[in-house]
């Protein structure tokens, strides 16, 4: 399967390789320092690969398959993480942290199975953070508090980036609009989820699309979402939108863990009961594990957006399918 690779007309990047390499330099120092101040995270290790009968892999939508090896010495078939969604609240409870504390960590992943076009790569770059807040938090107001300050430092990181990089011209909104996913889809009824989204974002430029998981009230569901770690009614997509492909651009999945009511009633809408099993799940449902707000944060996928980059492999290194590779050369686009 080739990727759906395209190069806007007239596209040419700002900066050359060694240009690109300060500044992705730069955003991943600079963000990440804004993310953890905000947020009162601490730095943690984490792990690249984990045994799946933990439960702690993320299952994604629930079709992509991960990237699995044996290990002799161990004795187990080990699976490359797709994210730390589950890790990280286990992590929290092992640690012992307490309501207001955090950890962020480098996640590396392989999706073998992700359609690679201009945003999406079988390497995965993001930052993943999780934090421990109390049952009363567990409210879109603490949710929308939150986003705002990531989308703060998002706005904060491209000011410090443009001081080392004048030729940058990339703009932001600072202000982000919430709106759900019902709320969208009631606007857009004719439109594809991912047509209402460019619609509304266009408008909206820095977007925070909330409640996703979960049917709609056409039946359908705007995205899939894994049942045992957002609740689908505290969660959400961060959107900005992004000049260079005249598209919206994901840059944060995120949102309030489910606890025991919202995993238990989940797993029971998307069939997934068989997971109750699982030592992660068995802590949850029991209340073992404490209650947290967490995401991701694509690396590559911000800088793309900072240095006004038209493909993620103009800021990571990756493999590519042919047709992509002639795309990029036939416009003069450098892949690292």
């Amino acid at each position: 399967m080739e990727g759906k690779t395209y190069i806007p007309q007239g596209y040419h990047s700002v900066l050359n390789l060694k240009e690109t390499q300060y500044a992705i330099e730069t955003v991943k120092h600079t963000f990440q320092t804004k993310l953890a101040n905000a947020l009162h995270l601490v730095r943690v290790s984490a792990p690249l690969f984990v045994d799946p009968d933990t439960g702690l892999n993320d299952d994604l939508n629930g079709v992509e398959r991960p990237v699995s090896f044996d290990i002799p010495v161990v004795g187990v078939r080990a699976q490359v993480v797709h994210s730390l969604a589950k890790w990280k609240r286990m992590a929290l409870w092992r640690y012992g942290f307490q309501p207001g504390e955090g950890l962020y960590t480098d996640m590396n992943a392989i999706r073998r199975d992700e359609e690679t076009d201009n945003l999406h790569s079988i390497y995965v770059d993001q930052w993943d953070w999780e934090k421990v807040i109390t049952a009363e938090d567990r409210t879109p107001d603490y949710l929308k508090m939150t986003v705002n300050r990531i989308a703060g430092a998002v706005y904060d990181t491209l000011c410090v980036l443009q001081q080392s990089f004048p030729q940058l011209h990339t703009s932001l909104c600072r202000t982000v609009s919430f709106i759900t996913a019902q709320e969208l889809e009631d606007l857009y009824p004719q439109l594809t989820p991912k047509e209402r989204e460019n619609t509304y974002v266009k408008a909206h430029p820095t977007t925070f699309l909330m409640q996703i998981g979960g049917q709609l009230r056409s039946g359908q569901k705007h995205d899939g979402r894994a049942p045992d770690y957002d609740d689908w009614q505290l969660n959400g997509d961060l959107l900005f939108w992004d000049e260079v492909l005249g598209k919206a651009m994901e840059i944060s999945s995120m949102g309030i863990r489910v606890d025991a009511m919202a995993m238990d009633r989940q797993l029971r809408e998307s069939g997934c009961d068989g997971r109750r099993a699982l030592l992660f799940h068995r802590m949850l449902l029991s209340g073992e594990l404490p209650l947290t707000i967490g995401g991701g944060i694509g690396q590559s996928r911000l800088c793309m957006l900072l240095l006004g980059k038209a493909h993620i492999g103009e800021v990571q290194s990756s493999l590519w399918d042919a047709g992509t590779l002639e795309t990029c050369r036939a416009a003069g686009v450098e892949i690292l």
